[in-house]
């Protein structure tokens, strides 16, 4: 995505300072992109948007501006991911997030296949539910503890997520990590 313009869909991210210092570990930027990456398969075909909530299983076509970004560590023991999508209407953003919402309540466990075909088998559990919001946990079966906790929120014409992944809890950094980020945008 280039530099942070005012304005754009890179700035509404919190800074890589930022997201270290409420993880606690010193991060690195890992990855931005300026569209959604193609869905991940899903085994049941059913859970697409719960194995793969920042692609086009929920960013589907209609999106005008969208942006995501990862920092991790050296290690890739954090992993934090923010994701911005906005529409040109609520309907259509609510539609995208009521993709993200069903596609995660009704997909209790599912074997991820990965763009390197590598696969895993994950857990879900859906932990609070409002109109607008959405906060859920996605835990690796054979991760040693490896989880991500992750949050969606609907804000006007926007759809905002957030994922904190390591082994240990990171909740309580996803859900600092998305009201500051909620904050920032103004579709």
């Amino acid at each position: 995505m280039g530099g942070v313009v005012q304005g754009t869909v890179a700035a509404t991210f919190l800074t890589l300072d930022e997201v270290s210092a409420l993880v606690g570990a010193p991060l690195a930027s890992a990855d931005s992109v300026s569209e959604p990456p193609a869905a991940l398969t899903s085994d049941p075909p059913t859970c697409a948007a719960a194995v793969g909530p920042a692609t086009e299983a929920v960013y589907a076509r209609g999106w005008q501006r969208f942006g995501a970004t990862s920092y991790q560590d050296s290690t890739a023991e954090h992993v934090v991911t923010q994701v911005l999508g906005v529409y040109p209407d609520q309907d259509t953003t609510q539609a995208a997030f009521r993709t993200l919402t069903d596609g995660v309540s009704q997909c209790p466990e599912a074997v991820r296949t990965n763009q390197d075909h590598s696969s895993a088998k994950w857990t879900y559990a859906v932990e609070g539910t409002a109109a607008d919001s959405v906060a859920w946990t996605a835990t690796e079966d054979a991760g040693d503890g490896w989880a991500c906790f992750r949050e969606a929120r609907q804000k006007e014409t926007a759809l905002l997520e957030v994922s904190v992944c390591q082994a240990g809890n990171g909740k309580q950094a996803a859900q600092t990590i998305m009201e500051r980020f909620a904050a920032k945008v103004n579709p």
